[in-house]
Order: C-alpha cells, then sequence, then structure tokens
C-alpha cells in the first residue's frame, strides 16, 4: 500500500492476485496513511469481512474461491483499491454499482491489463 510518487497515484503493487483457496495474502503498509479492508460489496457468499488498522500490517487467509475487492478505506473514493481472485473467477463478472466512479475505473483497468 503506498503513493506513487512519479503519478501521485494512491494503490496496492500488485494491484491484482491470483491465488488459490487457502493461501494467505500480506498487506504492508509501506508508506503512513494506508490499509486494507475487504469491500462488502465484492465478497464472495460466505467470505467474512476484514478491516486493518491504519499503518498495520495484516494477514488474511482467503478459503472461499471467487472475487474479492480490496479498499484503502479514507482513498476509497480516489481508487485506492486492488482485486483477489481466489481460484477460477468469471472474467466478466460486473462491478457492484456501490463502487465509487474513481475506484470502479480503477477495477475496471485492472481486469483489463493486469495493472
Amino acid at each position: 500500500m503506498l503513493t506513487r510518487g512519479d503519478t501521485g497515484a494512491m494503490v496496492y503493487e500488485p494491484a491484482h492476485l491470483q491465488i488459490a483457496s487457502g493461501d494467505t495474502v500480506r498487506f504492508l503498509a509501506t508508506q503512513r496513511g494506508h490499509y486494507a479492508a475487504s469491500i462488502p460489496e465484492m465478497l464472495p457468499e460466505g467470505a467474512e469481512r476484514f478491516i486493518g488498522k491504519i499503518d498495520e500490517e495484516i494477514s488474511v487467509s482467503f478459503e472461499i474461491k471467487g472475487r474479492y475487492g480490496i479498499k484503502c478505506s479514507p482513498h476509497y473514493a480516489m481508487g485506492m483499491v486492488m482485486i483477489i481472485d481466489v481460484g477460477d473467477v468469471d472474467g466478466a463478472s460486473p462491478l457492484p454499482d456501490a463502487v465509487p466512479r474513481r475506484a470502479r475505473d480503477r477495477m475496471s483497468k485492472i481486469l483489463m491489463t493486469g495493472e
């Protein structure tokens, strides 16, 4: 989780992960003022929400297959999001209407280009 110096964009690196069920992802706040939280509208059925604290390193195990949306809540509307696909995920699944415009644009780019 960081702010890119060249563009000023607040991003997760990588912005997209493809993992297996049971894998654990560690979220590191490499710059102050960020954290990771699941996006409630972008959780597979039965998956539990998670939310870190500002500047906190957290590890999350992803057991349920599907697409997970991740956000930094203070910067969500500015497009600080990432996508984690657990197992095989239908690439055509639409983004929920509740996702803010900049976050939606960023997620669409992530899904199209992988960045």
